[in-house]
């Protein structure tokens, strides 16, 4: 045998050896569980559906008898939220060695960018299109959580939302269900790696199933209706890459769909996420959900919501105590089955198997490990890395940036509220928990001003700071303040934006305009042609039409996390070339919202402003002011037309796409080459572009690559009013370019 055709059998050979044992492991997991519920009485089963609310609150009031006395009497099956190392420890304690039956508590917790190191939001990650580097922050960001005695992570969040109002958008992947399909997954593996039950693990928890993102008004827990078209479409797509790439638990959403609640949805649960997907995980719901089912109308009391969510093939109740209170009545009453109730058992039992918590209650407790994994100065330098990457150009007129030595400017100005900021969680957002819920120590953020100042100088600029309309609120006095400052300046950096405690849930806005007055701050900074650089610090989209139409230079920062003053440094100084693209379209005005780019064409589109008898606005342009995927480089770069590698396919053929991307400019940079199909006629109308593929490239100053894509059927199906999938035999049109809009186009037909 030659050693290739050798090394391919002991491949295979071991391969099949894992597998078996993996099979083996479930059965034997399976055993264990079967026999230890065959211990429990009623209550011990009901306390273990039971999540009980720690040091820190993240919703609405709920009933918080003492903890301890509740885990000795084995009425807690998790506790989520607690911040005390110390305190996990002697929770656990009690759980293993005061109970009878000694089942340990699973500790879990929000990890939403980072736990003790903080980066980027989620979706400013998701800007960097960038899957690698994901999956890394969420590897790191697990280990952390891991070592600190987490066992599991609220996350990731892949709603996908077209309405930036809400101010959980900063938590997903944007507003396309591709992208966030391929963001979920690789999120999903970063927390999670290769062995769920290693002590650098912790269990993914997918949220909010399903169709949080698109409530009503951008607001927090309101009312969602769709279509089961749109739901099939739009929203389940990242749900369903992140089963399949085996997140270990679910997590209920807060709203109704279509009139019933997420945490009682059985076509939901049961139907989809259960029977066609074929997922056997545990699902939680979110804080209180199942209490709250009362609230929306949809139960009458503990005794109805109990059954009702139990019912669907929820398992778990956070922080609420509607199982507690209602399920052994339900029972009594034959509303639920005794099978029912062990089977939702029997889903958190192998869980907390999987975790390796049964082995060893205190895997992830380990005193030693903490002192030697928490906030290494290598993440801080990934850190660092992922902010910059994830940052996106949207205006560089004239070439005003990067700032080097050749630069015109002597006298820089770095102005704003957001200049040196150390409140407010600022550069971070409210889902910093790891840190604590408001007081953390602020001197672990670099600030603009801490970073680039010294930056500046040390390139020969002159650098004066002025912190003014600090918690972004604008006087006279401070606007005063900035035009004599700006007299004396050659180029001013204006850091606006919104507050981080802004960001992250019950923090909806009803307008996207920056706030407080900070607009006035460019207008008084750009007096004279005095060229200014915006740096947006922001979680949202935002409106700010003055200064796309007058200030010369805007890069979208988001909030970076603790390098942002590092990360914003490597960029203006040409350190790093941006290369990051929007994953969410951003408006000319609130009132376009929604907006978004895979939109219905209408049976009268706006072609040109103004046209009567189209579908547009008296006052504004239809159109975004940046269109999703959209972003600057320091470079430029030249795409080809398309090749096809056939101008008809069948239904079991694949297409290539083909096309030769250049860097035409004189610097390397990255280009993220996009990839949009549409279905010319189908039976139903399909939006004017999706997003197909994409590929992230770096090419040196003059270089050019081919990059191919390949379409199949699969990719140009859809799901029909009947709730079907199918593909429209028909014509097809293919784009391909650096964002949705500025794009090649070429045609073709399936047979």
């Amino acid at each position: 045998m030659k050693k290739t055709g050798f090394l391919l059998f002991a491949l295979t050979c071991l391969a099949c050896v894992q597998a078996a044992a993996q099979q083996t492991s479930v059965k034997d997991i399976d055993r264990k569980v079967n026999e230890l519920l065959a211990k429990m009485t009623l209550e011990e089963k009901i306390g273990q559906l039971q999540q009980r609310a720690g040091d820190i609150s993240t919703g609405t009031a709920v009933a918080k008898d003492d903890l301890m006395s509740q885990i000795r009497s084995g009425q807690v099956g998790s506790v989520l939220s607690n911040t005390s190392f110390e305190n996990k420890i002697i929770m656990q304690r009690a759980a293993v060695k005061e109970t009878r039956l000694g089942i340990p508590l699973v500790f879990g917790f929000d990890v939403i960018h980072g736990y003790k190191t903080i980066f980027p939001i989620p979706l400013a990650q998701a800007a960097s299109w960038d899957m690698g580097m994901i999956e890394q922050i969420e590897r790191i960001a697990a280990t952390e959580a891991a070592a600190d005695g987490q066992d599991w992570a609220f996350a990731p969040m892949v709603d996908v939302s077209r309405d930036p109002r809400w101010g959980r958008v900063m938590e997903g992947a944007g507003e396309d269900p591709y992208l966030g399909s391929k963001v979920a997954a690789a999120r999903v593996k970063g927390f999670q790696g290769s062995d769920l039950s290693s002590p650098t693990a912790v269990a993914a928890c997918v949220k909010h199933y399903a169709g949080y993102g698109f409530t009503e008004g951008g607001r927090d827990y309101n009312t969602v209706d769709m279509s089961d078209q749109r739901l099939r479409e739009m929203v389940l797509p990242p749900f369903e890459a992140a089963a399949k790439a085996g997140s270990a638990t679910f997590m209920n959403a807060f709203n109704t769909l279509n009139g019933v609640p997420a945490s009682m949805n059985k076509y939901l649960v049961s139907d989809i996420l259960r029977g066609e997907w074929g997922w056997s995980g545990m699902v939680v719901s979110d804080w209180n959900s199942f209490g709250e089912t009362i609230v929306h109308g949809a139960a009458a009391d503990e005794t109805d919501a109990a059954a009702k969510c139990l019912n669907a093939g929820s398992d778990m109740d956070m922080a609420g105590s509607t199982f507690q209170k209602g399920l052994k009545n339900a029972l009594d009453k034959g509303r639920v089955t005794k099978a029912q109730i062990d089977e939702a058992v029997r889903r958190v039992l192998r869980f907390k198997f999987q975790l390796g918590l049964f082995d060893n209650p205190f895997v992830r407790l380990d005193p030693k490990r903490r002192a030697e994994t928490l906030e290494k100065p290598e993440y801080r330098q990934f850190s660092r890395e992922a902010a910059a990457k994830s940052m996106v150009l949207l205006k560089n007129e004239g070439g005003i940036l990067p700032l080097t030595e050749k630069s015109p400017f002597k006298r820089i100005l770095i102005i704003g509220p957001y200049a040196n900021s150390h409140t407010n969680k600022d550069y971070m957002s409210f889902w910093t928990l790891g840190l604590g819920m408001r007081y953390y120590d602020s001197t672990k953020v670099v600030t603009p001003a801490m970073a680039l100042k010294p930056q500046l100088e040390a390139l020969g600029f002159s650098v004066s700071v002025q912190e003014i309309c600090l918690d972004a609120t604008c006087t006279e006095k401070d606007l005063s303040v900035a035009i004599q400052a700006a007299r004396e300046a050659d180029l001013v950096i204006a850091c606006v934006g919104e507050e981080g405690l802004n960001c992250g849930e019950s923090r909806c806005v009803s307008d996207l305009n920056l706030r407080d007055n900070q607009e006035q701050i460019l207008r008084v900074t750009s007096r004279n042609n005095k060229p200014t650089v915006m740096v947006l610090f922001n979680s949202r989209p935002m409106t700010f039409q003055w200064a796309n139409d007058n200030v010369p230079a805007i890069l979208v920062a988001w909030q970076p996390g603790f390098e942002a003053g590092n990360a914003l440094s490597d960029v203006l100084t040409g350190k790093v070339n941006p290369g990051g693209k929007l994953p969410v379209t951003f408006p000319r005005s609130t009132g376009q919202i929604p907006l978004y780019y895979n939109h219905l064409k209408t049976g009268r589109p706006q072609e040109i402003f103004g046209t009567m008898w189209t579908s547009g606005y008296l006052d504004l342009p239809s159109t975004p002011a940046y269109p999703f995927g959209f972003g600057l480089s320091y470079t430029k770069f030249a795409y080809s037309d398309i090749r096809l590698s056939k101008s008809q396919i069948s239904l079991t053929e694949t297409l290539e796409v083909s096309v030769d991307v250049t860097n035409t400019g004189g610097l390397a940079g990255d280009e993220v080459v996009q990839l949009y199909i549409n279905d010319v006629a189908a039976d139903i109308a399909r939006p004017v572009q999706e997003l197909k593929g994409f590929e992230k490239v770096n090419l040196a100053a003059g270089a050019t690559k081919t990059v191919t894509f390949k379409l199949t059927a699969a990719d140009l199906s859809y799901w029909n009013q009947n709730s079907k999938r199918k593909a429209d035999p028909g014509k097809f049109t293919v784009f391909v370019g650096g964002n949705a809009r500025d794009v090649k186009s070429a045609g073709f037909e399936l047979k």
